[in-house]
């Protein structure tokens, strides 16, 4: 009985051994079935969305993007996203197509675009300490074209996508095609894309004629194009050719014989520059060209790198020439840190006429003219226009209003005196603006607000940024602008008071002649009246028409009307002069871009009339816009003044008020100081009012520059007349 007891216990473990295990197999095979489930959906998702593969030859074929003058002849550059020059495989070495498939997929032509032996044997590699890679040419193909933008995405997201393009590329196209595609495409580094441009950067030959060793330090590289390029890092580059010729042995593609001969030879080069922009002509303006299509109007990569785009610009080459001449002229007799910098512009429309962006491209790339990287100059008193403009609005007559044009003025938080120390004594706004008179202009600003210069400076095209403070009517150095900032907004003077957005590009078409964009007709906005921008541009007349104007160097010969306005920075590390006529509006600069050397007493307005004889020559002249006069506010005295602050004698009254104030604290000191007290002393004076100073030692100066206390100065202001 104990014995069949027994045995009936084992006999019922034994059972419930089996079911638990048929139970866990259950459990497994259910959960493997759910993942395969559930990875298939996930699958499906990262599947959805996938760029076209149909087209993958459109990224071999690149076809150049064209940059064209506005007479639609004068090419200005020919440039790809990226250096490259398609060929046919039969033009490719026979050492080249070796090598890369021994290298990079050696059963290129066994698989259907995943190589499943060489993804095992990369794992057993790289779990046994090495490093192999198990992408095929293909999946390499897609990741560099179709997959371009997903290229650094390190997931297993990116991966499946793929491998799955890369089946349905295998699908597509024949393995010759998918071969050709590749070495047409593939990054060799040092900017050349494909085995051509390769062959010419460092061999200087056509990738027919690349002898083994070349072959194979070229197959070599797209591992990774940055460390294994023999410019750069030829230890590396000699290492993985080595690699390469080892694995064409291996495959018996080249002899024992072979394979010693050029595994002893050096890496030798005869590397040949190649141009990243492929510009041929005028270059500051083509490199704006380009960086408006990337910037402003958001080409992707993708776009830029099919290419067979056609861009018509906005340029005149006859006026560019004349405009670099200008400038070279200039230069020829100026220090030799300067630089030199021109925009023209048509008001009617805002095209780029011309651009000289500095002295030497090949020296320096910065672009002056257009503030590249943020950079931009203070403009002097070129500024002063927009204070003249804000007046007009304000209905401030500048022909019967009169201000006080001192030598020198304190304002409030503010000391400025005119160029040179001049005294222009009182005179109107339009009469202040042709001697250009910095303390005329001061109080001008101080009466009607900062604030409202920088909106109308804002309103005509003024980008950059700007501090709303009384400096700001003068150019302060605390509000740089560009070149092309003033060209664009006096050009809103000259149209009377219509802004359009400045553009150098006219029109962009694709291969196929479909139309990307058209600025052929812009839409211009009303920024100012034309009563405002008509009353501006005559008084801005006076700045070169009258004997006392300080720009009268920019009258042209042809007797055509000007007006504009003269510009210099207080150490003349810049100087200026924007300038319009109903055909153009220019702004021209020179100065040192590092601020060291001053440019010496002359000006620009002779710049602009050199540029413009020759640009206007065979026009004929033209009036600007008419209009009626604005609406002025009238007032009692035909002298009316301008902000000037306290006049001389209540600042000598407040002085000695003060001053009196200070001696009877003395007294009292003195005399609280002979009887005992327990009192605290006495705490430094207080600041002055704006009438008047401090009292007590230490006092400070009051804002209307009243007396101070002890040690102290009073520091009189020229009163208005």
């Amino acid at each position: 009985m104990a014995s069949r007891s027994m045995k009936h216990r084992y006999s019922t473990r034994k059972k419930q051994g089996h079911t638990i295990a048929l139970a866990v197999v259950a459990v497994i095979l259910t959960a493997i079935v759910a993942g395969v489930v559930g990875v298939g959906a996930l699958c499906a998702t990262w599947l959805q969305d996938l760029p076209d593969y149909t087209e993958v030859d459109e990224y071999d074929t690149a076809r150049t993007t064209t940059i064209l003058a506005n007479d639609e002849t004068t090419v200005l550059a020919e440039f790809q996203l990226e250096n490259r020059d398609p060929v046919a495989l039969d033009q490719v070495s026979q050492y080249v197509i070796d090598a890369t498939i021994d290298t990079e997929d050696e059963r290129f032509y066994e698989h259907r675009g995943i190589d499943l032996a060489g993804i095992a044997r990369a794992v057993v590699v790289n779990i046994t300490g090495g490093q192999e890679g198990a992408s095929t040419i293909t999946q390499q193909l897609v990741r560099q074209t179709i997959l371009s933008s997903e290229m650094n995405d390190i997931t297993i997201k990116r991966k499946v996508r793929e491998m799955y393009l890369a089946l349905k590329v295998e699908e597509t196209y024949s393995k010759e095609d998918i071969l050709r595609m590749y070495l047409n495409t593939i990054n060799y580094g040092s900017g050349a894309y494909g085995i051509q441009a390769a062959a010419q950067r460092y061999f200087s030959k056509n990738a027919s004629d690349l002898t083994l060793v070349e072959a194979a330090t070229l197959a070599g590289i797209p591992q990774s194009p940055t460390y294994n390029n023999p410019i750069d890092h030829p230890d590396n580059c000699l290492q993985r050719r080595n690699l390469v010729l080892n694995r064409m042995l291996t495959n018996g593609d080249i002899t024992q014989e072979e394979y010693d001969a050029a595994v002893a030879m050096p890496i030798e080069l005869h590397t040949s520059e190649i141009s990243a922009d492929g510009i041929y002509k005028y270059p500051y303006f083509t490199s704006y060209v380009r960086d408006t299509l990337i910037n402003d109007y958001a080409y992707t990569s993708d776009e830029l790198f099919k290419g067979g785009l056609t861009v018509v610009t906005t340029l005149d080459p006859a006026m560019q020439d004349a405009a670099d001449a200008a400038a070279a002229e200039k230069l020829s007799r100026s220090v030799p840190e300067a630089s030199v910098a021109i925009v023209a512009i048509d008001p009617d429309n805002g095209y780029i006429k011309a651009m000289v962006g500095g002295k030497d491209w090949n020296t320096s790339k910065l672009n002056l003219a257009t503030g590249a990287g943020g950079i931009g100059r203070p403009a002097g008193s070129t500024f002063k226009v927009f204070g003249l403009i804000a007046a007009i609005e304000e209905g401030i007559d500048p022909n019967s209003t009169y201000v006080n044009c001192s030598t020198y003025a304190e304002l409030p938080g503010w000391k400025v005196h005119n160029v040179g120390y001049r005294d222009f004594g009182t005179r109107t706004i339009a009469r202040a603006l042709a001697v250009s008179s910095n303390t005329g202009f001061a109080r001008l600003a101080m009466s009607i607000g900062p604030e409202k210069i920088k909106d109308v400076a804002q309103r005509m095209g003024i980008e950059s940024d700007l501090v709303a403070e009384g400096g700001l009517v003068l150019g302060a150095d605390s509000s740089p602008v560009t070149p092309l900032e003033m060209a664009s907004a006096y050009a809103t003077i000259a149209s009377g008071g219509i802004h359009y957005q400045h553009t150098p590009i006219l029109r962009v078409t694709d291969s196929d002649g479909n139309v990307l964009i058209d600025n052929s007709a812009p839409q211009g906005e009303r920024v100012i009246s034309e009563e405002v921008a008509h009353a501006a541009e005559q008084v801005m007349e006076g700045v070169v028409n009258t004997s006392e104007g300080s720009g009268t160097d920019a009258r042209l010969s042809s007797g055509q009307i000007v007006a504009g306005k003269t510009g210099t920075q207080e150490n003349r590390h810049d100087l200026w002069f924007c300038g319009i006529t109903p055909q153009l509006s220019v702004a021209c600069w020179m100065g040192d871009p590092l601020n060291k050397e001053s440019m010496g007493h002359v000006g620009m307005d002779e710049t602009f009339a050199a540029f413009m004889n020759v640009a206007l020559a065979g026009m004929p002249n033209e009036e600007f816009p008419e209009a009626d006069e604005p609406e002025y506010e009238p007032y009692d005295d035909d002298e009316f003044e301008i902000y000037s602050g306290p006049t001389k004698a209540e600042l000598e009254a407040a002085a000695a008020e003060a001053e009196r104030a200070a001696q009877e604290a003395a007294e009292q000191e003195a005399a609280e100081q002979q009887q005992p007290t327990t009192e605290e002393p006495p705490d430094a004076g207080d600041a002055g009012d704006d009438n008047g100073g401090g009292g007590g030692d230490g006092g400070a100066e009051g804002d209307g520059g009243g007396g101070t206390g002890d040690g102290g100065e009073t520091v009189p202001v020229e009163p208005a007349a």
